[in-house]
């Protein structure tokens, strides 16, 4: 029989996301992982940015294990940032320095997660007050649907900029099709669409 292992499965959920956000920058200019590609300015280099913000705040600040020794950053969650600083770099904020304060969220994270039981009690600050108090298996649940959200959104802003898919190096998950099928295809999508909508 197989020994259950919730903190396991959880982290392995939680390091599938990771893995696939940071592999959407492979390959691409210092551009590219920079370029908004919707209205709300959706970036690649921005969502791991995000994430990582999204990880220090959630396993560390919540249970009392805060990353920042002194001053964090000026794109940290305070009333004096900028709104939506932590979705964006700057031109002098380089990938290798965002993907490692990444990495280095996970490390803390999993420090948090190997640490603590699932039902320690934790305290988001910035949550209302009569919501605060949490487990960190609620934080690994949240966190884990956050960062699987956005690596759906890195999917496919990586698709609009070089046509690049799958979720994870060697798991593209897609149908084979040269670019004709997929041309094919997608007309045939629109004209069902066209048809639909009268």
């Amino acid at each position: 029989m197989i020994e259950p292992n919730q903190k396991a499965d959880l982290l392995r959920y939680l390091q599938e996301a990771r893995d696939a956000l940071v592999w959407k920058l492979d390959g691409l200019s210092e551009y590219d992982i920079r370029r908004p590609l919707t209205p709300t300015g959706t970036n690649l280099l921005g969502l791991v940015k995000h994430v990582a913000g999204v990880e220090l705040a959630y396993f560390g600040d919540t249970f009392a294990r805060p990353f920042f020794d002194g001053d964090p950053p000026p794109w940290w969650y305070t009333e004096e940032s900028e709104p939506n600083a932590d979705m964006w770099a700057t031109a002098d904020e380089p990938r290798d320095r965002i993907v490692g304060l990444y990495r280095q969220a996970w490390e803390h994270a999993n420090s948090t997660i190997e640490t603590l039981a699932l039902d320690a009690i934790g305290h988001v600050p910035w949550w209302p007050a009569e919501r605060r108090e949490v487990t960190l298996h609620h934080i690994l649940v949240r966190v884990i649907s956050d960062t699987q959200r956005h690596a759906g959104h890195a999917d496919i802003v990586r698709e609009l900029i070089d046509g690049s898919v799958g979720h994870t190096q060697g798991k593209d998950a897609v149908p084979p099709g040269d670019q004709a099928w997929w041309e094919d295809y997608r007309s045939r999508l629109e004209h069902v669409a066209r048809e639909a909508g009268g």
